[in-house]
């Protein structure tokens, strides 16, 4: 399968989009957007460009982005009028993601956003005429995007977990899956599983950092939010916990007829939740950029009073992994597998607390 072409949120705005079920992501990003914040306002202040260039890597498409890019024009504007003798810079933002994500959806609400964006910048400062252009820019991050040193910032949130392809090491010389029962790593995997999905990981993130480094001018920064995993262990009661729900929610079709055990066993994620160590070790190696923080987080439990958190939770991995499932499997199991998929956290939360772990990390261009 042919992740490039194929894997993409939910487009649009009904109710299995990403627009409308990635609540999680967002209150995320809110718990760590004074980290997000206080880094751009340094890049910013060390540089003062005329002209600040910011890309976000793995935007998706919805309100989250636009709230990202309000809250950092924001911030800046602010910066600015605290330094003597500066105006504001105008924004050159790039909204970047794999050619089949919906950028429509985001087009489509631009033209309000900037208007109700210049207002607020008119009402802080009313002399204010920098322009705020924003661009999208499809294509994979795991190579070249942009031109030599053309940016001063870059954020991705939730993104970096998501390999490039799924690992070729999980397939023996006859194109069979050693994994067989399990979409990702879990206590019936063989090391050669963990292996597989490492080597695929090192080959990325390596090929990320040799790209942005080219990228990024001289002392500009990144913030990187994903998933992660808390020690050496790849299995845990955390993002390994919840792929393995979701194998056992395929189970449960395969024992109701509605999917072939074949189907299931020739199906792998290509995803991967690294730990602290492999984050720095890579950084380590690549050798253009200081890891100048490193902090892991959790989300707190949705407790809404429309939904469970199962509810939530199920939804939530649709919007991300349909696309994948449907092409593989055909769309008529979704809402079943979804539905199995939200009825097992909750009852699984109910025994213990599931806790997947994130990771935020800002790291600066030597």
């Amino acid at each position: 399968m042919d992740v490039e072409k194929v894997f993409h949120m939910n487009g649009g705005l009904g109710d299995n989009s990403y627009a409308q079920n990635s609540s999680l992501q967002k209150k995320a990003s809110d718990m760590v957007k004074h980290i997000t914040l206080k880094t751009l306002e340094e890049t910013y202040i060390s540089t003062t460009p005329k002209s600040l260039g910011i890309a976000d890597l793995g935007c998706s498409s919805g309100q989250n982005t636009l709230s990202n890019i309000r809250d950092m024009v924001e911030t800046i504007d602010k910066t600015t009028g605290k330094l003597p003798n500066t105006r504001p810079p105008e924004f050159r933002i790039h909204l970047n993601d794999l050619p089949t994500n919906d950028f429509n959806a985001t087009f489509k609400i631009l033209p309000d956003f900037h208007q109700a964006l210049n207002h607020q910048r008119r009402h802080r400062s009313p002399n204010h005429d920098s322009s705020v252009y924003i661009a999208g820019y499809p294509g994979t991050f795991y190579g070249r995007l942009f031109p030599d040193k053309c940016l001063h910032f870059i954020y991705s949130s939730y993104s970096l977990h998501w390999l490039s392809k799924v690992p070729p090491g999980l397939y023996d010389k006859n194109g069979k899956s050693i994994n067989k029962g399990s979409l990702y790593i879990s206590e019936s995997s063989s090391p050669q599983v963990s292996k597989a999905y490492f080597d695929q990981f090192q080959e990325d993130f390596s090929m990320f950092l040799r790209s942005r480094s080219k990228e990024l001018l001289g002392g500009g920064r990144m913030v990187l939010i994903l998933l992660g995993r808390r020690d050496r262990s790849h299995v845990d009661r955390g993002n390994s916990f919840l792929w393995e729900l979701l194998s056992r929610s395929f189970a449960t079709l395969v024992s109701q007829g509605e999917v072939k055990q074949e189907q299931v066993d020739g199906y792998d994620s290509h995803f991967y939740a690294p730990s602290r160590d492999e984050l720095e070790e890579e950084v380590k190696k690549d050798g253009c950029f200081n890891m100048e923080l490193f902090e892991m987080f959790e989300i707190e439990r949705n407790s809404g009073a429309y939904m469970s958190h199962g509810t939530a939770v199920a939804r939530t991995v649709r919007a991300i992994q349909e696309s994948m499932i449907s092409h593989h499997f055909g769309e008529e199991i979704l809402d079943n597998l979804f539905e199995n998929y939200g009825k097992l956290i909750d009852e699984e939360m109910g025994i213990e607390d599931i806790k997947p772990i994130s990771f935020i990390t800002v790291l600066r261009k030597l």
